[in-house]
């Protein structure tokens, strides 16, 4: 295991983990090791992820929840020597200074919370790539409210569990990511609120940036993925949480 991890939590993911992969295999900083959870999948994602081109461990976890896949990777780096942790998902393309912008900012910082804007081969549209983005930064002042109280040592910032910078020190200390089932909760917000009762060096960086998929809100609408994004106050049938 290397010093810095990225953690890749996995669930049927055969279609769009090869472009996470390739992404991941293009970075300019390739000194790291690759953690693939794979979540109880039933497709060819394990196979897919052990072909990586570089330092790769695949590691199962068989309970459901991206919180708890998360988990198992996260913990998994520590235990073998990693002291910077990266995560994004399986269906994010990190940009190619991902890892070294990572890197950098935990220098100076114990969570790093990235930017995460559309996929780009997933041809957005305007309202896409314009307006449902400003409706994420709104929900996030809303959180700025919310989660507040002199528990913690530093501000709410906006959070996305696909693009997030964490060193391990912090990550034993908080508790790390809740193993929740995924409709159970917003694990990557739960994560910053413990970080925040034990860290003030907790940032929002726009430089560190990822590509999300966009089939979720596709698939929703952007009222309910606001409100899904927003701690779960859409809550889809259990077999439609994983949107595939």
């Amino acid at each position: 295991m290397r010093d810095l991890a990225v953690i890749v939590p996995a669930y049927n993911e055969a279609v769009l983990l090869p472009g996470a992969l390739a992404a991941l295999a293009a970075q300019t900083d390739r000194d790291f090791t690759l953690v693939v959870v794979d979540n109880a999948s039933t497709d060819d994602t394990a196979a897919l992820a052990a072909a990586f081109p570089g330092d790769v461990e695949v590691i199962p976890e068989p309970a459901p929840g991206a919180g708890t896949a998360a988990d198992t990777g996260f913990r998994h780096a520590i235990a073998g020597g990693a002291t910077r942790l990266l995560r994004t998902d399986a269906d994010c393309l990190p940009a190619l200074d991902w890892v070294s912008t990572g890197r950098a900012l935990l220098d100076t910082a114990d969570l790093i919370c990235g930017r995460s804007v559309p996929r780009h081969d997933e041809h957005p549209g305007l309202i896409e790539r314009r307006l449902y983005p400003a409706a994420v930064r709104l929900a996030a002042r809303f959180g700025r409210l919310q989660h507040r109280g002199p528990e913690y040592r530093c501000p709410f910032v906006l959070v996305h569990g696909h693009n997030l910078a964490i060193t391990a020190a912090l990550y034993d200390q908080c508790g790390g990511t809740p193993r929740e089932a995924l409709g159970d909760g917003s694990e990557d917000v739960t994560l910053l609120n413990r970080a925040r009762r034990h860290s003030d060096r907790i940032i929002r960086a726009e430089n560190l940036v990822v590509e999300s998929s966009l089939r979720r809100l596709r698939a929703w609408g952007s009222r309910r993925t606001l409100l899904w994004s927003w701690d779960r106050r859409y809550r889809p049938a259990p077999d439609a949480v994983h949107v595939r």
